[in-house]
C-alpha cells in the first residue's frame, strides 16, 4: 500500500464512518477498485483507521464524554457495547473470510438500502428525545441491534440508529447514540487489532504493534490514516446530523440501492471477486 492510497482509504473511511452506508464495505471497495494488495497491514488498517474516526466523536461532544458527574452515561455505553464484545470475538475469524468477498457485501448494501426507504414510516412517534431518558436495558439492546453490523455491508451506524429507533429513540437522539456508542465499540477493536489479534506478515505471526514497529513506513501511514480520519469525520458527522434532521434516512436508502447494483455490475461483469 502506498501513502496515497492509504490517504484515499482514510478518506473513504472518514466520510463513511457515521453514514449508514458501511464504511468497511467503502474501504473494501475502494481497495480493490484501486487495486491494492489485499495483505494482512491492509485488514488492519482498515480496522485501525477507525480509531481516528472515533476520536471525532470524543473532539465534537467532549462535554458530554468528559463529564464524569454524569455516571450513568458511561454505565449505558458499558452495557451497550458488551454484545459487540462477545460476538466480535467469537465470530471475528468468519468476518475476516467475509472481507475477501465483495459480491456478498453489495449485496446487503442493497438488501439494507431498502430498509433504510421504510425506516421512517416503520418507527413513528418517538417518545425519547434526549439521550438522558435512554434507560440501561434499551441502551443493550440497541448493542444487540449494532451486532448486525459485524457482517459487512450491513453499516453499524445504521445498524445502530434503527434499533435505537425501533426503542422509540427520534432519529437525532438515535444517530447522537449511535456516534456515542462508536466510541467504546471501535476503540476495542483498535486495541484487539494492535495488542491482541495475530497477523501473518512474511510467513510470521505479529502483534499489530509488532507489525507497526517493525516497519517505519507503515507506522508513518498508520498515523497519517488515524489523522485524515479524524479531520474528515469531523465534517460527515455534522453533514449526516444535518441531513437526517431535514431528509430521514431515505436518501442513504437509494444510495446503498444505488452503490451496491453498480458495485455488483462491476464485481459481477468486469472483475472476478
Amino acid at each position: 500500500m502506498s501513502t496515497l492510497e492509504a490517504i484515499i482509504i482514510a478518506i473513504v473511511e472518514g466520510l463513511t464512518e457515521y453514514l449508514p452506508v458501511s464504511s468497511t464495505a467503502h474501504m473494501i471497495f475502494t481497495s480493490s477498485i484501486l487495486g491494492m494488495e489485499d495483505d494482512n497491514f491492509l485488514k488492519m488498517f482498515q480496522y485501525c483507521i477507525q480509531f481516528g474516526a472515533i476520536m471525532a466523536v470524543v473532539a465534537l461532544y467532549w462535554r458530554k464524554f468528559f463529564d464524569f458527574k454524569r455516571v450513568n452515561f458511561y454505565v449505558k455505553l458499558v452495557c451497550a457495547v458488551i454484545p459487540a464484545l462477545i460476538l466480535g470475538k467469537l465470530f471475528s475469524d468468519k468476518i475476516d473470510d467475509v472481507l475477501e468477498k465483495p459480491i456478498p457485501i453489495a449485496v446487503v448494501l442493497v438488501i439494507g438500502g431498502i430498509i433504510l426507504l421504510f425506516v421512517d414510516r416503520l418507527f413513528k412517534n418517538p417518545t425519547i428525545l434526549k439521550e438522558e431518558d435512554i434507560s440501561i436495558k434499551q441502551a443493550v439492546i440497541i448493542g444487540f441491534w449494532q451486532c448486525l453490523a459485524m457482517m459487512p455491508g450491513t453499516s453499524r451506524s445504521a445498524a445502530s440508529i434503527i434499533g435505537g429507533m425501533q426503542q422509540k429513540l427520534s432519529r437525532e437522539v438515535a444517530a447522537e447514540f449511535s456516534f456515542f456508542l462508536a466510541v467504546p465499540t471501535m476503540l476495542a477493536v483498535t486495541v484487539y487489532s494492535l495488542t491482541l489479534k495475530n497477523w501473518e506478515e512474511n510467513g510470521i505471526d505479529m502483534k499489530g504493534y509488532e507489525l507497526l514497529a517493525a516497519n517505519s513506513d507503515k507506522l508513518e501511514m498508520f498515523l497519517l490514516g488515524n489523522l485524515i480520519a479524524f479531520i474528515v469525520s469531523i465534517f460527515a458527522i455534522k453533514f449526516f446530523v444535518g441531513v437526517i434532521k431535514k431528509y430521514g434516512f431515505k436518501i442513504w436508502g437509494w444510495y446503498r440501492i444505488i452503490v451496491g447494483s453498480l458495485l455488483l455490475i462491476y464485481f459481477c461483469f468486469f472483475q472476478k471477486p
